[in-house]
């Protein structure tokens, strides 16, 4: 509902002599003298249409961060929907339930392809280990195609949930930061204008495994708060992405869905003091 405001001082009649505003303010024929501005006198409730709904599809919903962005858009009020290999959710939290699940491979059929009808953003928390061969294949090409696939049907923006880099991690796990960065540079390419880039290090918060839950935060909360104010640490050559602080789940999805929703979220790549600074500002 909104309200619609009834001026009394001026008649259309009068409005329409006056020739219309001027620097907001009415200049009036009858004299010289500049009116002051209407007072209101009552407010009527009018039937206005509601703004059209924004749909979110969540790439990795059913894992441990894309869990979590899932629930913080269900709790902004979007119209949230997820892909899994058999089509269900995993999750045994109430809010998945809400969440409108489809059945896909991104590196099988097109099929999926049909989940991204409608969509509006598109974020993707597709990610895994393994030799380098499969984990350049999980972070990198089904990526892409998801990419691809977003664009092809004109979704407006599109996050992506990288890693930050780690130094002498990033040649131990070739496979999985080559195809990262694959993924970000053709991101970067269809997505010039609304593709945003989340580079989160550790993230911590607690974690569902089967029936048991992990508390991240033990170790990560802690590590946060100390390595925060230790930003030149991390210029330090070699070892100094190894002073890359953690960050919290919930940051991350805070941060994921604006990115996903707002319009003047600046595109391009956000390091983890990006993702941390921009959560302060929404908690304020």
């Amino acid at each position: 509902m909104a309200k619609r405001l009834i001026y009394s001082r001026l008649s259309l009649s009068r409005l329409s002599a006056m020739g219309g505003p001027k620097n907001g303010r009415f200049l009036s024929t009858e004299s010289n003298k500049i009116d002051e501005p209407f007072k209101v006198e009552e407010a009527e409730t009018v039937n206005v249409p509601p703004p059209p709904s924004e749909k979110l599809v969540v790439l990795g919903g059913n894992g441990f961060v894309g869990s979590h962005i899932c629930r913080e858009a269900l709790n902004r009020g979007l119209a949230v929907a997820s892909l899994s290999r058999s089509g269900g959710s995993s999750l045994h939290d109430s809010w998945a339930k809400n969440v409108t699940w489809h059945k896909g491979n991104l590196l099988s059929s097109d099929s999926w392809k049909e989940a991204l009808d409608g969509v509006t953003s598109v974020i993707s928390c597709i990610g895994g280990f393994g030799s380098n061969s499969y984990m350049y294949k999980i972070n990198g090409t089904a990526n892409i195609n998801a990419i691809r696939a977003a664009a092809d049907k004109g979704v407006k923006r599109f996050v992506y949930i990288s890693a930050a880099d780690f130094g002498f991690a990033n040649y131990l796990l070739k496979g999985y930061y080559e195809g990262k960065r694959a993924a970000e540079t053709e991101l970067l390419t269809k997505f010039p204008y609304g593709g945003v880039i989340l580079r989160p290090g550790f993230i911590h918060g607690t974690r569902t495994v089967g029936s048991m839950k992990l508390p991240l935060g033990i170790i990560g909360s802690p590590l946060e708060m100390v390595l925060q104010h230790a930003k030149p640490l991390n210029q330090l050559p070699l070892v100094g992405p190894l002073f890359t602080p953690p960050v919290n789940v919930t940051a991350v999805a805070k941060v994921a869905v604006r990115a996903a929703t707002d319009p003047v979220f600046p595109p391009g790549i956000v390091d983890v003091y990006g993702i941390q600074r921009f959560s302060q500002q929404m908690s304020r």
